[in-house]
């Protein structure tokens, strides 16, 4: 496994409109944990120590449940604007760090644990620095993705609107690394996804 030059980033700064409300605060169960909680503790649960949540719709509540579980709270005040703006917001938090890499996760993907994280993890070999590699689910890419420090940069230039990285991986295509075996990395979108 990668040592500690890897941080994690949770993208959790939507209003969640389709689903009626910010879906990090979701519960899949009455009892259990928001999805923000679950996912800090999944990538805390595959050896990464250091985790950053970007917030900004209901920012107070999602800070609280973050950093309940141990979470390092960002908050992008621009959030509105989409994906991009919550990205750009973490990379800044990023840079003040000695992380080489960040593996990069989206709230809304309840199925995807630590099995997941710890395979992209163990799957590099060479400069971490410069690592990009993605989670595939039969073949199709998703997230997380772990990021070398020295995309950063150009990742956060490219981030504009609900696009966040997509546009930098079109012209610098990540190793995928299937995980289809592992989950199916839906997100939930609507009520109906549940």
């Amino acid at each position: 496994m990668v040592d500690g030059g890897v941080a994690g980033l949770v993208l959790a700064a939507g209003a969640g409109r389709r689903m009626g409300g910010p879906k990090a605060l979701l519960r899949l169960s009455p009892t259990g944990p928001s999805l923000v909680e679950s996912t800090v503790s999944r990538l805390h649960d595959a050896g990464v120590t250091e985790v950053h949540v970007v917030v900004g719709h209901s920012a107070p509540s999602v800070r609280l449940r973050a950093e309940r579980v141990g979470g390092l709270v960002a908050e992008a005040e621009d959030w509105d604007e989409g994906m991009g703006a919550s990205l750009r917001r973490g990379i800044d938090a990023l840079d003040a760090t000695q992380a080489r890499a960040v593996l990069l996760m989206l709230v809304d993907l309840p199925d995807v644990g630590a099995s997941v994280h710890t395979r992209l993890l163990t799957s590099v070999d060479g400069d971490l620095d410069r690592v990009l590699v993605r989670a595939a689910y039969d073949g199709r890419a998703g997230h997380p993705v772990l990021i070398g420090r020295s995309h950063w940069r150009l990742i956060r230039e490219h981030a504009i609107g609900d696009h966040g990285a997509r546009t930098y991986f079109e012209g610098h295509q990540p190793v995928l690394v299937e995980c289809g075996d592992l989950a199916t990395g839906r997100d939930i979108d609507r009520p109906g996804d549940i």
